[in-house]
């Protein structure tokens, strides 16, 4: 997928256009001046009636676009609370191989996001701000530096926001992981408590939220917490970036409204009618027939009875044909070799597990692999030094569940060509080293 495919309007109309406000027409990064043009300065954060904008982020029911959907302004007020100065981390590492509704927003609204960072430093009361970066993205790195530059000269911001690079690692996007790099360490997750609303960056408290969360406060500090909710449903309010992809006619991000049908996002998308399978949530995510999930709405609390959750906002369509327990074994392969490497689940159990489904997806297993990697989640799950563990596990049940008569097939050897078909991203080594600092 490029950035090309992004952004793309919905046929019945039912895509609503307030982060992606100009992408079309701009097709880059919006200068400053095109940015007033759209949106226009951003207020006075003292406030809008009265009202500071911590009660209108409260009042406006945002949660955290990041995955795991916090209420933004209990966030903002925990911070805001505490004693002396405080920082602000924007997360746009967006490790999730799936997504690239980060990406997306950065490279076409960068103003926007530099506006919700200079928003919430001074609702929290903070003196310096951090945008996180992946260095794999150097071109991203230059144009937000020189947004940054540009608001500079335009006198636009009181508190001056560091842009970093930081190394791509899959757990290198946890808070933790973020905090404990910028205090000068390696960016993987450290033990809590504390959290960085109570420590942080220099031992201070710090709010750490993703770049489109920070865009949507941006947007709740023009128009006000009514405006806000005025799109979505009363238990998700708002828009949000969806990052579709697999087989469907347009791969991209979408912008739709907080708990716009499963079905409806699809076919905004063009999903393949032959389609039977759905990815929901990014590689921590879990794995459904289609026609389980198409009629529930993509929220929290709509996809929780089915024991998933929107995530990183990720829908990945199974392309017909292709054997989704090969494809959950090349994910579960990925993260394996992803992990930080500080706990035994990390260490042991999750390559273990990867080679008992690789084992599966081949047709060719030792003894009785389903029967081991049912042990192994159980001795996984909860015990991980951080979630990686857990999101990796859980990604590998669903696909046990959802692809049951394949697994069975496959446990006595009968394989499908669909398994040997080639797949567009390769699992990574699991000897490699990664960089962590």
């Amino acid at each position: 997928m490029n950035l090309d495919t992004t952004a793309r309007r919905a046929p019945h109309g039912a895509q609503v256009s307030r982060l992606t406000a100009g992408w079309q027409d701009a097709g880059r990064a919006a200068t400053l001046r095109q940015h007033a043009a759209t949106y226009g300065l951003l207020p006075t954060i003292s406030g809008r009636g009265g009202h500071s904008l911590l009660d209108e982020v409260a009042a406006a029911r945002l949660t955290g676009r990041g995955g795991a959907g916090f209420p933004t302004g209990v966030k903002m007020r925990t911070v805001a609370s505490k004693r002396g100065l405080r920082v602000v981390v924007a997360n746009g590492m967006e490790s999730e191989p799936a997504s690239e509704k980060d990406q997306a927003l950065l490279a076409r609204a960068p103003h926007l996001v530099l506006d919700g960072i200079s928003a919430a430093a001074e609702a929290v009361g903070a003196n310096e701000a951090h945008l996180c970066l992946p260095r794999t993205r150097d071109w991203l790195i230059d144009s937000l530096l020189a947004a940054v530059e540009e608001r500079q000269r335009a006198e636009l911001d009181r508190v001056p926001v560091f842009v970093h690079d930081l190394p791509p690692n899959y757990v290198s996007s946890e808070e933790t992981s973020l905090v404990h790099w910028l205090n000068g360490g390696e960016a993987k997750p450290t033990n809590t408590p504390p959290r960085p609303f109570e420590r942080g960056v220099s031992k201070r408290p710090t709010l750490v939220d993703n770049v489109e969360t920070l865009a949507h406060v941006a947007l709740i500090a023009r128009y006000g917490a009514r405006w806000f909710r005025e799109a979505g449903r009363a238990d998700a309010a708002g828009t949000m970036l969806t990052t579709v992809s697999g087989a469907v006619a347009q791969p991209g991000v979408y912008e739709i409204e907080a708990g716009s049908g499963v079905g409806e996002v699809l076919a905004m998308a063009g999903a393949d009618m032959a389609s039977q399978s759905v990815l929901i949530g990014g590689y921590f995510g879990t794995w459904h027939d289609i026609s389980e999930v198409a009629r529930l709405p993509f929220t929290a609390a709509g996809l929780r009875l089915i024991g998933a959750a929107p995530g990183a906002a990720v829908l990945y369509v199974l392309p017909p044909g292709r054997c989704g327990l090969a494809e959950a074994a090349r994910i579960l392969s990925y993260l394996a070799g992803q992990g930080a490497q500080q706990c035994g689940p990390c260490i042991f159990g999750l390559p273990a597990i990867a080679d008992d489904l690789a084992q599966l997806a081949s047709a060719r297993p030792e003894g009785d692999p389903i029967g081991r990697m049912q042990r192994r989640f159980g001795q996984i799950a909860g015990r991980g030094a951080c979630r990686h563990p857990d999101g990796a596990v859980r990604m590998a049940e669903s696909a046990l569940r959802t692809f049951a008569a394949d697994a069975h097939a496959h446990e006595r050897r009968r394989t499908c060509l669909a398994a040997q078909r080639p797949r567009p991203y390769p699992p990574q080594s699991r000897t490699a080293q990664l960089d962590w600092r």
